[in-house]
């Protein structure tokens, strides 16, 4: 399917009246920069793209609490990380601040193990481990209570299986 078919699927589904549908995916299409890709099968589509895809289709109707895992940040698979690139990021990042503070018509909950996610879209910050809420408030508590410490960040490239095979030797 492609970003047109799966919103007006979804418009469907949460019931947003027929004479409103054009109109509304063509503003989501056009809020989430997906208008190039309109025609084109979401499957094909990189993973940030897959992820403005998700946004628009979780806002459509003006829902009035929106929950968004890890938006901007990807998942980790065989420890590489599959994110967003920064221009990407920023851009999700300023669509749902928007969603949040200037429409005011949802709340939004999400999910992230990125501290630099939380505070770039989050006015409260709950941590959570092994199910259990441990602290819960406005991200400069959280921050000065539990904030020592340093935050590392290593890039480097895998090695070829020949460099693996003369490490095992």
């Amino acid at each position: 399917m492609t970003a047109k078919e799966h919103l007006e699927l979804y418009a469907a589904i949460k019931g947003i009246p027929i004479h409103l549908v054009d109109e509304l995916v063509q503003i989501k299409l056009k809020e989430m920069d997906l208008k190039t890709y309109e025609n084109i099968l979401a499957g094909t589509y990189s993973g940030g793209n897959k992820r403005k895809l998700s946004v628009a289709i979780a806002m459509l109707g003006n829902p009035p609490i929106v929950f968004l895992d890890e938006p901007s940040t990807g998942k980790i698979y065989n420890l590489i990380k599959l994110g967003m690139d920064p221009k990407a990021r920023r851009f999700m990042w300023d669509v749902i601040s928007r969603i949040a503070t200037k429409r005011k018509r949802s709340s939004i909950i999400l999910t992230t193990h990125s501290m630099e996610e939380a505070e770039a879209l989050s006015t409260k910050i709950a941590i959570q481990v092994e199910g259990s809420i441990k602290c819960i408030g406005p991200i400069q508590h959280i921050k000065n209570k539990y904030g020592n410490g340093f935050e590392v960040e290593i890039k480097g490239t895998l090695p070829t299986h020949e460099k693996l095979n003369e490490l095992a030797v």
